[in-house]
């Protein structure tokens, strides 16, 4: 299977020094940038092209082509290695994320199978259990879901469907579970 690639991210933090704790002289550390994938939440390391700076919750240009800000990729990154002030932002963007793309989380909840004999895709949510994975179910067979509202409606007692998904997407980015449903699919 051929990797995710991400063409564009979002700005997390930017050292315009490096990393603190990079013990290197000040002339050979370069400018760092630790960012988010937009689609597919791949945390990321970019390295700015000279003289650019890199305002935190900025959308950047990093795929095939001509890139504006960034001069390449230097790694993936996992969560524990962000900055404080990019765990900061992360749960901002990815708030801002899920409300800017609701449908295509909707349309989970509509379109969601079976994993195995005994387990769901829906069940992978946090808060979902059995009871609630038969009533969504039960719920889709009248329609495909519209949004998060018409889910909360048609679904009794459900938690809130989008607080679930950027709980899953945290835990997928943490490597908490081995199934992914968002996050580097």
């Amino acid at each position: 299977m051929q990797p995710v690639r991400e063409e564009w991210a979002i700005i997390l933090d930017f050292l315009p020094n490096g990393y603190p704790f990079d013990t290197r002289p000040m002339h050979v550390k370069t400018p760092i940038a630790q960012a988010i994938g937009r689609d597919h939440f791949i945390l990321l390391e970019l390295i700015p092209k000279k003289g650019i700076t890199l305002q935190p919750q900025e959308e950047v240009y990093m795929g095939e082509g001509k890139r504006d800000k960034i001069h390449h990729i230097l790694s993936r990154i996992s969560l524990s290695k962000l900055t404080q002030t990019a765990k900061g932002e992360l749960n901002v963007v990815i708030n801002r994320l899920v409300n800017e793309k609701e449908q295509k989380f909707v349309d989970f909840f509509s379109n969601a199978g079976p994993i195995n004999t005994r387990r769901h895709q829906i069940e992978l949510l946090p808060g979902i259990g059995k009871k609630h994975m038969w009533e969504i179910l039960e719920a889709r067979k009248n329609g495909p879901f519209k949004s998060f509202a018409d889910i909360k409606e048609r679904v009794r007692l459900i938690p809130d469907p989008e607080s679930m998904i950027i709980k899953r997407i945290l835990m997928e980015i943490n490597e908490e579970d081995k199934y992914k449903l968002f996050a580097g699919t």
